[in-house]
């Protein structure tokens, strides 16, 4: 039985996750897989299944912050959905993809794994390198090739993809609150096939908790992913506000952060 002790957490993390989506395009899983990890380990689930249920919890709760997000930077103007509905195919392609290589990875492997593209992720955005004035975005091959990309890292650690596509649309010369609010609305396909890929992958193992479907574990994901709907507007509201060089900066310092205490908690 769920224990709502653990309520407030799991409001709070909702909450604070749902304004980085917001903020930042993430889709709010960088905040929540290392988090989740340690609530589930506090509550003493299986240490065989609690990285891989953090992870489609993650994927599954990004259902909701993404649709959240993207609906107000849909209204800032902020959203190229001619990007959206290019890279698509390749996403639903690539979060298959990704969900199949989770489920055969080790937890601490998987954890080392998503640590490591963290660092690489902020190291990319810190060093600031720009493109040259005149590259575009690339035609449906190349974008299907970084829809598929995008699709499985994000499934396999469990991100919205803003770490790929925000980095990925700024080299490409889109503006950086119009790449975040792109990166939001293609968090949504992501976060589709990812969940039905930790759903199915996870179904039919005995040894996980009670409430959970595969590997989402539902009385988290009810409410992480209310606190979190509410609070991604005023993430998004507050990109549209704040200086483009603080908000590289802040994304960037968030990164680092979260990928140190994950790491030290697998190595530990």
């Amino acid at each position: 039985m769920f224990n709502p002790d653990w309520l407030l957490a799991y409001l709070a993390l909702g909450a604070f996750a749902g304004l980085v989506a917001g903020l930042f395009g993430v889709g709010g899983g960088l905040i929540l897989v290392p988090v989740l990890l340690f609530l589930f380990d506090a509550q003493h689930f299986p240490a065989a299944s609690s990285m891989h249920l953090a992870l489609g919890t993650s994927m599954a709760t990004i259902l909701f912050t993404s649709l959240a997000s993207a609906r107000k930077h849909h209204q800032h103007g902020a959203v190229n959905w001619r990007i959206v509905r290019g890279i698509a195919p390749g996403i639903l392609l690539g979060t298959a993809l990704g969900t199949l290589s989770a489920a055969a990875i080790s937890p601490s492997g998987l954890g080392i794994f998503f640590a490591l593209f963290v660092y690489v992720a902020a190291a990319q955005i810190l060093l600031d390198i720009r493109p040259r004035p005149s590259r575009q975005l690339p035609g449906f091959a190349g974008m299907s090739l970084v829809g598929t990309f995008t699709g499985w890292i994000s499934s396999l650690v469990s991100i919205g993809g803003g770490t790929v596509i925000v980095p990925f649309l700024i080299w490409c010369n889109v503006p950086l609150r119009h790449a975040i609010g792109t990166s939001a609305a293609i968090g949504f396909p992501i976060a589709a096939g990812g969940t039905l890929g930790y759903i199915a992958t996870g179904i039919n193992l005995a040894d996980l908790p009670a409430n959970t479907l595969g590997f989402v574990y539902l009385p988290a994901l009810l409410w992480v992913a209310l606190a979190s709907v509410l609070a991604a507007p005023f993430g998004a509201i507050a990109a549209h506000r704040m200086r483009a060089g603080l908000l590289r900066k802040l994304f960037a310092a968030l990164l680092l952060v979260l990928a140190t205490k994950l790491l030290w908690k697998v190595l530990a």
